[in-house]
């Protein structure tokens, strides 16, 4: 990792349950030794069980806290994640296409609950893959945004393309979803056309909630850290596997990760 300590402005939803959202986004980016700078786009309440309730932060106070890190703080990258509706979309387009960007589109909580409105679909593909350094879905988000159904690598394969048409620079497909036996497989597409398969143990366990939140965020510190795309990526879903083996099994539902590691 470089000396300098990169600065890293996440925009995102909170989860009262610390598992997800701004609370996991913060936890990675320290883990890799940079600094993380918040603009809050939704109160959640919300545990391992489920989304009891969201309240969007009013448009003008969400503006106002990215103004304020902006206009100071400078950030060396940009983490996109919730962002709920589709104000919300074209005010963070508005104001992040002069910086590297880290676009995890979230949609679906882990427990099944929604999290963006339908509206703001066309929305993202319009105004913020474009401006994606790298775009981070899951095989069911990719789905939504691309229209291509996805079962295998070839699947994953073609969203990746179809998704850097839409504009994202690189684009990694995650395989959480995709059944595949004994193996998670994450495809990777990058600005070069390289595509680069990771391929890991599957792991059977309850305590994954968080995990998009946590990858997208652990690949955005790396980037700051001025690692390539290829690294970043690699290092980043091992860290999100460690994360979940040394999970401290919290709640009755989809636990926490556990972020702090050797």
């Amino acid at each position: 990792m470089s000396l300098k300590i990169p600065k890293i402005l996440i925009i995102a939803g909170s989860d009262s349950g610390g598992g997800a959202g701004i609370q996991a986004d913060i936890k990675a980016i320290t883990h890799f030794k940079a600094y993380s700078m918040t603009a809050i786009t939704a109160v959640t309440a919300q545990n391992t069980l489920g989304v009891q309730y969201i309240h969007s932060v009013p448009i003008n106070v969400l503006e106002a806290q990215i103004d304020s890190v902006i206009s100071d703080l400078s950030p060396d990258v940009v983490k996109i994640g919730m962002l709920g509706t589709i104000e919300v979309v074209d005010l963070v387009s508005s104001k992040i296409d002069s910086f590297q960007t880290i676009l995890d589109p979230v949609m679906v909580a882990t427990s099944g609950d929604k999290l963006l409105e339908d509206n703001c679909i066309n929305s993202i593909k319009k105004s913020l893959l474009p401006l994606a350094y790298l775009v981070t879905p899951n095989s069911y988000e990719a789905e939504i945004l691309t229209g291509i159904s996805i079962k295998n690598v070839n699947d994953q394969t073609k969203a990746a393309k179809k998704l850097q048409e839409l504009g994202a620079k690189n684009v990694l497909i995650k395989g959480g979803h995709v059944t595949s036996n004994e193996a998670v497989v994450d495809l990777l597409l990058t600005e070069n056309e390289e595509i680069i398969v990771n391929e890991s143990k599957r792991i059977n366990s309850k305590n994954t909630h968080g995990t998009g939140c946590t990858l997208a965020s652990a690949i955005a510190a790396q980037i700051g850290h001025k690692m390539s795309i290829q690294d970043a990526v690699r290092s980043s879903i091992e860290y999100v596997q460690k994360s979940i083996l040394n999970a401290p099994n919290f709640g009755s539902g989809n636990g926490p990760l556990r972020h702090f590691h050797d």
